[in-house]
């Protein structure tokens, strides 16, 4: 995958940042102009095709899980669960809930939801019973599994129409 430089990261950080002040600032529907400084005369090399994958990638989630409720922290939740399966370690509700940088109440709400759609699973962890250990139910790492072949093949197919 091809990775931005810190300069083009602080580019497209000002770009969402100018977003957001325009849709903070309830604009009255006029859009402001942007200086023409502020303008990107040459494309990012390969952003176009980041972009459309980025999109492709929630596409996919959405249809593979079924579930619009995979986005944000709940979808960070799913990742680290399943890099912490795969580097045979544990995590608890806290730590879950704390890398997905919400409040623990709202972490424990989005484990339910992992829970309901029977890709995580809780246990009481035997050496301090106080902590939630949370794992991937096997329904979970196979769902996880063949997401990220379908990502795989797709991000392949792409980089070879590139060449």
């Amino acid at each position: 995958m091809q990775q931005f430089s810190n300069v083009e990261i602080a580019e497209i950080k000002s770009r969402i940042d100018q977003i957001q002040e325009m849709l903070g600032s309830g604009a009255g529907g006029q859009v402001p102009v942007v200086s023409q400084p502020d303008r990107i005369d040459a494309p990012v090399p390969g952003l176009i095709e980041q972009l459309n994958f980025s999109l492709q990638m929630r596409r996919t989630r959405k249809s593979h899980f079924g579930s619009n409720q995979l986005t944000g922290p709940t979808w960070d939740m799913l990742l680290d669960l399943m890099l912490a399966k795969t580097n045979d370690r544990e995590l608890s509700a806290s730590d879950l809930a704390t890398g997905a940088g919400v409040p623990l109440s709202s972490g424990l709400r989005m484990i339910a939801l992992l829970e309901h759609l029977d890709l995580a699973e809780r246990f009481i962890d035997e050496r301090d019973r106080r902590r939630s250990i949370v794992r991937l139910t096997d329904n979970g790492v196979d769902s996880m599994t063949r997401y990220f072949e379908k990502m795989g093949h797709a991000w392949n197919s792409r980089r070879r129409l590139a060449m």
